[in-house]
């Protein structure tokens, strides 16, 4: 039994944790939590992000916020802030290619990750070795100066609620110690306040349904739109996830690129859970800035010109670099792969009424 999980069951011993309270723990505990201990990415590791799968994927990133910094008027000094940033590989990329054509956005960009982990902070400052950058426990830490803000596959790990509709109406999915010492999940016997909180058409979903809510979600997606109204910029949002909000169960833990049980060896691997995007746009237009999408990262990554892109680091590349390429661009653009799964939106000040990928 590893360190963690007898916390866990000692803390279980004295009642049920709300699905977002097992989260927190497992996840984020700050000496035995899953990203507090381990690099979890790569094919050693329990999953594989897009910048991890192919350098285009950076590179056009950082195309996109040169963009975006001269449509903003392209001030002097822009913070370039990317919410948990893995290995540093996107930032890494992106600086690459902008330093080659977009020099002025390279030179005026201040580079911030917002991170918790020691282990990634480690491999974030080898990635960028060289390049100046400043760590942060959390988005509030950063100066408040204009900014440029990614969240790439970083808020499908933030805690979510899990509500289930009874005969009593919606109440908590909770997690309890079992008689025989395993985890397992239970429902209160009372209707939860969050159920307040439900969309509509959800609210109605027949009895035995799970429906998800995220208050952190909110609040990330919330304090980035209050820093874009206060101080300006824009924010990239990729992550997977649906347009639309619905009832279903959508937590999933990963392990060696493999799914397993979610209440199965805590602490040992990845818990996450899709993304709602309507609650961003909703966010977003609650402080008054301006939300494009959420579409599809196929159609975004097409529109942006990694078609072009491939072809162009074909030209000069053997077959089996070649093949390497073709492989990486299908996997992020295909339906059946990273295209229609993962969804990207967008926030900007009202002042703009196009962003680079999103129809006007």
């Amino acid at each position: 039994m590893t360190p963690l999980e007898r916390l866990l069951k000692r803390r279980l011993a004295a009642g049920p944790l709300t699905v977002a309270e097992y989260m927190k723990l497992v996840l984020g505990h700050p000496r035995h939590g899953y990203y507090t201990t381990r690099d979890p990415l790569g094919a050693k590791g329990d999953f594989v992000t897009a910048p991890e799968i192919s350098q285009m994927f950076g590179e056009l990133i950082g195309l996109w916020c040169a963009h975006v910094w001269g449509l903003i008027g392209a001030p002097k000094r822009v913070l370039l802030i990317e919410l948990g940033p893995g290995r540093g590989t996107l930032m890494a990329d992106a600086m690459r290619a902008c330093r080659k054509v977009a020099s002025g956005f390279a030179a005026a960009a201040e580079i911030h990750f917002v991170e918790t982990s020691p282990a990634l902070r480690d491999m974030q400052a080898r990635a960028l070795y060289g390049t100046q950058v400043s760590w942060h426990a959390k988005l509030s830490a950063a100066p408040r100066e204009p900014a440029l803000i990614i969240a790439n596959e970083f808020l499908d790990a933030l805690p979510i609620h899990q509500l289930v509709h009874t005969e009593n109406g919606w109440c908590e999915r909770l997690v309890e110690l079992k008689r025989d010492g395993r985890l397992g999940f239970t429902v209160a016997t009372t209707p939860s306040p969050l159920a307040a909180a439900l969309d509509p058409q959800v609210a109605q979903a027949p009895i035995g349904s799970i429906a998800e809510l995220s208050p952190k979600v909110r609040a990330m997606a919330r304090a980035m739109a209050k820093r874009i109204a206060h101080f300006g910029g824009a924010a990239l949002l990729i992550d997977y996830g649906h347009a639309v909000a619905g009832a279903g169960d959508t937590l999933q833990a990963l392990r060696s690129h493999r799914r397993q049980e979610v209440l199965g060896d805590p602490g040992s691997a990845d818990v996450t859970a899709h993304v709602d995007f309507s609650t961003l746009t909703a966010e977003a237009a609650s402080v008054g800035i301006r939300s494009f999408g959420p579409i599809e990262q196929g159609v975004f990554l097409r529109r942006l010109g990694i078609i072009e892109r491939a072809t162009m680091l074909k030209r000069d590349a053997d077959k089996a670099v070649a093949r390497e390429i073709d492989a990486g661009l299908k996997r992020l653009i295909d339906t059946d792969e990273m295209g229609t799964l993962f969804k990207v939106a967008a926030f900007g000040p009202r002042s703009l009424d196009h962003l680079p990928g999103f129809v006007r």
